[in-house]
């Protein structure tokens, strides 16, 4: 019984940890001095310029992940799901697996060339796959693989 009140607390940490990084990103997506090219200062979008869906707030964070004013809000939201999840057990488990899936569903259009710009709404190449990857990574292990081992079944059976 200790190890499964100890798995659900890892499922509940990890939901808060994924909500938690999510929601900081998104919110630092929002915030210019983060926000450029890599190898600049500067804004990408000329100001003399109207901005499309896609280009409205197009930079990198910290000169490394893509991200447009679209995908903050994405981020945000998805940070505060993860957060809000985190007050019981059956809600972080579902909100993990919902992550895992659906992360990794858009790590692998990141790497598609006709999808990486997910279909002119928000870029999803370059960091954005690795990151989105490795946390669909750890989301699917601690909401599969672990309450698997702790109840010694197949992982297959505990879907």
């Amino acid at each position: 019984m200790e190890n499964i009140n100890a798995a659900k607390m890892t499922e509940r940490y990890i939901a808060l940890a994924i909500g938690i990084a999510y929601l900081l990103l998104g919110l630092a997506g929002f915030i210019p001095a983060l926000v450029s090219l890599p190898g600049t200062n500067e804004s990408f979008i000329p100001l003399d310029e109207s901005t499309g869906a896609y280009s409205a707030g197009f930079g990198y964070i910290f000169g490394l992940i893509p991200t447009n004013f679209l995908h903050n809000l994405v981020r945000c939201a998805v940070g505060l799901f993860g957060i809000t999840s985190y007050s019981n057990a059956s809600t972080a488990r579902l909100f993990n697996r919902a992550f895992a899936i659906s992360y990794a569903l858009l790590a692998v259009m990141g790497l598609l060339p006709f999808a990486k710009t997910s279909f002119g709404l928000m870029p999803l190449f370059g960091y954005n796959v690795l990151l989105n990857a490795l946390a669909a990574i750890a989301a699917a292990y601690y909401s599969l693989v672990i309450p698997a081992k702790v109840k010694g079944v197949n992982v297959a059976e505990n879907i």
